[in-house]
């Protein structure tokens, strides 16, 4: 894996968490909280992404195989998955695969918003772990291809980290408008991701679509 995939991977699963489009939810799971509470629930989600990706990294091929489930396979549920993601960031939504209605209500009324929902589903949902699972499995157990996939996971969680400790002076900045406008374009990069991951898995199970 060089600098340039490492990059691409960066750059890709930046996109699927989305940070700056989790701010206006971040604000509002955090209202009423001091500074020092604000900073640290932004320290726990960006703690609680990297160490889910982290897991996800090394375990999903070992469970893909446990469960006789093709990465081809998985590689096209994948990118089916994030196409519905896409489709709603593009419209300015909160997925139903990021939180439902009733998560939303239910995280108002929990203190560990880091962890839950903001950590997880908000970051490190469906999204983001079939996109590291799907880079993982394509290392073919090669533990360096894959310890390599960690530089990527830590600099997102850094920018989550970063995001959500200036949230409230992005959100003056951008508006609801700017955060909108950087949604979906990162909505339309996470669809053409998608694309090519369901490309791929389908050209991998029917060889024959390649011909």
């Amino acid at each position: 894996m060089d600098i340039l995939e490492l990059v691409k991977a960066a750059f890709a699963l930046f996109a699927i968490v989305d940070p700056v489009g989790v701010i206006p939810l971040f604000l509002l799971a955090t209202h009423g909280y001091t500074l020092a509470q604000s900073r640290a629930a932004a320290r726990i989600a960006a703690l609680t992404v990297l160490g889910v990706l982290t897991l996800f990294t090394f375990l999903g091929e070992p469970m893909l195989t446990f469960f006789g489930i093709r990465l081809a396979a998985f590689s096209v549920a994948g990118g089916l998955l994030l196409l519905l993601l896409a489709l709603s960031m593009v419209q300015a939504h909160v997925s139903p695969q990021r939180q439902t209605q009733d998560e939303a209500v239910e995280a108002e009324e929990k203190d560990a918003v880091g962890v839950v929902p903001l950590g997880i589903p908000l970051l490190a949902g469906p999204g983001a772990i079939t996109h590291v699972i799907v880079a993982a499995g394509a290392a073919q157990g090669d533990v360096l291809h894959q310890g390599l996939l960690l530089i990527p996971v830590a600099l997102v969680a850094l920018s989550v980290w970063l995001a959500f400790r200036a949230a409230p002076m992005i959100a003056r900045r951008l508006g609801k408008t700017g955060i909108h406008v950087v949604t979906r374009l990162m909505g339309l990069i996470i669809a053409a991701i998608s694309i090519e991951m369901i490309a791929s898995g389908l050209g991998k199970l029917f060889p024959g679509l390649l011909a």
